[in-house]
């Protein structure tokens, strides 16, 4: 009955490991589910074998049931490794409402104020609101709320009249968070940018952020604190006189006839991974625990009661 019960434990760990320590790319890989599926496959036929050793009623069914429900967890460690999608972030601007099939609703994105995210996002899945905070189980995927680093840009005209900006290629046109999803590399750091454009001026700007880190180490930057990189051009691009400069967040600078203030800060991007359904893993593993306990009782007592009286 040993190799069996090792079988049955090793099942049942790797579908809790894959709840406790959720995405990584291993849970879809072919060979490690086929693996799990192996072990199912001997532990089943270490039962059998099992079996036909075990004389007591009690214990055959205990074993019969722990086998089962260590089975039953190894199938959702399967079905989520081969079955479930990979990893996804879900990236919104604020107030942007995302639908995502697989969770059979949508992700609601709170506003933008005073530098900061108003609420946490919520799920609204029918009649049904769920806020997120930093993780949510949704049947048979986790949910993680991530801070992603976003420029919110204020633009006016050098007398300070305020100017609507856009994003003609971003999540939201209207929106004037950046949320710096593009990547470059400038002096050897990955640098996340993005872009929007400002109508009424004629013109387009691009922004690229440097994390404190990297603004402390890159020249003409003093200080340690994040600061973003605004390069203003026409609105047809071509490069205009006094168009480059740097702003840290709530600073003023005027650029080519245009006054820019960044704000950066954190806002939050939903990270969608597909796990074991917790409520089934989670009884499966206490019920073969449960009877794994109980088999092994019950062959100890047949064992003793089969032991001649000293």
């Amino acid at each position: 009955m040993i190799a069996p019960l090792f079988f049955g434990i090793a099942i049942v760990a790797c579908a809790l490991f894959e709840l406790l320590f959720p995405g990584r790319p291993i849970y879809h890989a072919g060979w490690f589910n086929v693996v799990i599926a192996a072990a199912i496959v001997l532990m089943a036929i270490g039962i059998g074998k099992s079996m036909r050793k075990i004389e007591s009623t009690p214990a055959r069914i205990a074993l019969t049931v722990a086998a089962f429900a260590a089975a039953v967890a190894g199938f959702t460690a399967i079905a989520s490794g081969l079955l479930g999608p990979n990893d996804q972030t879900v990236v919104a601007a604020p107030g942007q409402t995302v639908r995502v099939d697989e969770l059979g609703g949508a992700l609601v994105f709170p506003l933008a104020m005073n530098g900061a995210a108003s609420d946490r996002v919520q799920l609204r899945s029918g009649n049904d609101t769920i806020p997120i905070g930093s993780s949510h189980v949704q049947g048979s995927f986790l949910l993680q709320s991530i801070p992603r680093t976003v420029v919110a840009v204020d633009a006016s005209d050098p007398h300070g009249a305020h100017l609507t900006v856009t994003q003609p290629t971003g999540a939201a046109f209207l929106s004037p968070v950046l949320l710096m999803q593009g990547h470059q590399s400038i002096d050897g750091f990955d640098v996340p940018y993005d872009a929007f454009a400002v109508p009424a001026a004629h013109r387009s700007v691009k922004a690229v952020l440097f994390s404190n880190a990297q603004a402390a180490r890159l020249p003409g930057l003093d200080g340690t604190q994040a600061a973003v990189l605004f390069d203003v051009e026409s609105a047809n691009g071509r490069e205009l006189r006094g168009g480059i400069g740097v702003a840290r967040s709530g600073q003023r600078v005027v650029l080519a006839g245009l006054a820019l203030r960044p704000a950066i800060f954190d806002y939050p991007a939903i990270r969608i991974v597909s796990v074991p359904n917790l409520p089934v893993t989670v009884a499966a593993a206490l019920v073969a625990a449960l009877a794994a306990a109980a088999a092994a009782a019950a062959v100890a007592r047949a064992t003793r009661s089969a032991a001649p009286a000293g």
